[in-house]
């Protein structure tokens, strides 16, 4: 059974921080890159960062870049997304994504509320 849950969404003010975990199971987790997705309400679903499978290389959307880190623990089975300095643009469902190619399709989580408001 495969599994991806994410935490640690929540209610937050502009300009504050926040941490997103996703702990995955039921798979070889250090064989995946992991992705953060996110999608607020009536928009499209976007790319927010990707790490590669060993944690060696890391990519982030235009719209987070310089404001969020991602990170995994493969020991921990968990990849985590730090944000910093927070805007109401930020508001969303965050996903967590498993992706390996040479696999096929990957595997998605649930998804965790991340509100933005004062």
């Amino acid at each position: 059974q495969v599994q991806l849950a994410e935490s640690g969404g929540g209610l937050v003010q502009p300009g504050g921080s926040l941490r997103l975990s996703c702990a995955a199971s039921g798979f070889t987790f250090s064989r995946y890159a992991m992705n953060w997705y996110r999608q607020p309400p009536g928009k499209e679903r976007e790319l927010v960062a990707r790490i590669s499978s060993v944690g060696d290389v890391r990519k982030y959307g235009d719209s987070v870049k310089g404001r969020v880190t991602i990170s995994r623990d493969n020991g921990k089975n968990t990849v985590y997304l730090q944000m910093n300095s927070l805007k109401p643009e930020d508001t969303a469902v965050y996903y967590c994504y498993a992706d390996y190619p040479l696999s096929g399709p990957g595997y998605w989580g649930q998804g965790t509320q991340v509100t933005v408001s004062s």
